[in-house]
């Protein structure tokens, strides 16, 4: 058998590879601390779990629209409304299976051969695989904690070519927890005026933010901005619906959208009709005091987890202002966060994932979606396993 080409395309999987290596341990009876996941430890709300009930006694069991039931695209054009007053309509509004299976759709609509696509460094590890199999060409823009993980509008400029065909934003960031000011999106888009370049803005830690940060929306930043934006979000994080697969993208490029419906409805067709009803109540805001709750508690854990990691000599961490991940700089000690990444594991049964799996070497990505007493413990061995080094 002779596998198509075009999977060749895709690396392996450096966050799968590590945590393969902890699953042997686990199996072999260590007791492994994992802080690779990118997954809330909550429950999804009770009212979320309630209207999933209700919507399954009420038979709504059936397929739906490929694009999705028109109560829950209304839910997320008010949601959009209210939040930051963008006006988008039922003919902008595709639901997925999460807002990686819209960033899949979107890249195969989109990119051809050898067309260039900006990422800015660190990066959600899907972002260059997903560039890669549309057969385009990731286009990195490194970034560090001296600029808290942001790059500038000046730095997107001189990244432009004739083959720029997108630029893709992730605020806040998975992996460092950075988040773009209006002022920074709003000068990023004056560089974009004039050009035919889309922008995908990946918002989906817009509700987990801290110490009064006030999120904005990347097409909320001008009209320019919002014509060539695509905004992809969901309720996996700020809700806690990560099994429950549900994303969207809004855009008001109606050819765009109808593409969208044509791929999707020859691939997965429409999600889980049961999710779409019990979406509904989580963009309405009936979870909101659930949000506000998890969102605290991330906020003690972040705190008492950088001024642990601090201590350590060699390591430093910036305070991120959204997510629930730290960036931690080894550079002090190591720029193999690989080999760190494994002996930590090997030797202190903590594992975290490398900051190569994000295109940057020297750091590696810790998620305080755990318990306290877990988190306190993992930094504990990880002061442990640096002393040993040096």
């Amino acid at each position: 058998m002779e596998l198509a080409s075009r999977i060749n395309k895709l690396s392996p999987s450096v966050t799968m590879a590590i945590t393969a290596l902890g699953k042997k341990l686990t199996d072999q009876g260590r007791d492994i601390l994992s802080f690779s996941f990118g997954e809330p430890d909550f429950n999804t709300p009770d009212v979320i779990k309630e209207a999933a009930i209700k919507a399954i006694k009420d038979g709504h069991t059936k397929y739906t629209a490929v694009e999705g039931i028109t109560e829950t695209k209304q839910a997320i054009i008010n949601k959009l409304k209210r939040d930051h007053d963008l006006k988008y309509k039922l003919e902008h509004v595709v639901i997925s299976n999460g807002a990686k299976h819209s960033l899949f759709n979107l890249f195969q609509l989109l990119i051809q051969k050898d067309d260039e696509v900006i990422i800015p460094a660190p990066y959600w590890v899907t972002y260059p695989e997903l560039v890669k199999y549309a057969d385009g060409i990731p286009v990195f823009i490194p970034s560090d904690d001296s600029s808290n993980f942001k790059v500038t509008a000046q730095q997107i400029k001189d990244a432009l070519t004739s083959k720029t065909k997108v630029l893709i934003l992730n605020s806040p960031s998975n992996p460092t927890g950075a988040v773009y000011t209006k002022e920074e999106l709003t000068a990023i888009g004056k560089v974009l005026e004039g050009t035919d370049i889309m922008v995908f803005s990946d918002e989906m830690y817009e509700k987990i933010i801290y110490d009064g940060q006030k999120f904005t929306a990347t097409a909320e930043v001008s009209t320019d901005m919002f014509e060539r934006t695509v905004t992809i979000n969901g309720l996996s994080k700020a809700v806690a619906m990560t099994g429950w697969r549900f994303g969207y993208m809004a855009t008001p490029k109606t050819q765009l959208v109808k593409a969208m419906i044509k791929l999707q409805g020859q691939s997965t067709s429409n999600i889980n009709s049961i999710t779409q009803h019990a979406a509904i109540v989580a963009l309405d805001g009936y979870a909101d005091e659930n949000i506000v709750e998890m969102t605290q508690e991330f906020k003690n854990r972040r705190n008492i987890a950088i001024e642990q990691f601090n201590a350590i000599e060699g390591i430093s961490c910036v305070k991120p202002d959204g997510a629930f991940y730290l960036f931690v700089n080894i550079s002090g000690i190591s720029n193999d966060s690989m080999t760190f990444c494994s002996q930590l594991l090997e030797e202190q049964g903590v594992l975290v994932v490398p900051g190569l799996a994000f295109g940057a070497e020297g750091y590696f990505r810790f998620s305080f979606a755990t318990d306290l007493a877990s988190i306190e413990e993992g930094i504990k061995r990880v002061r442990e396993f640096v002393i040993k080094t040096k």
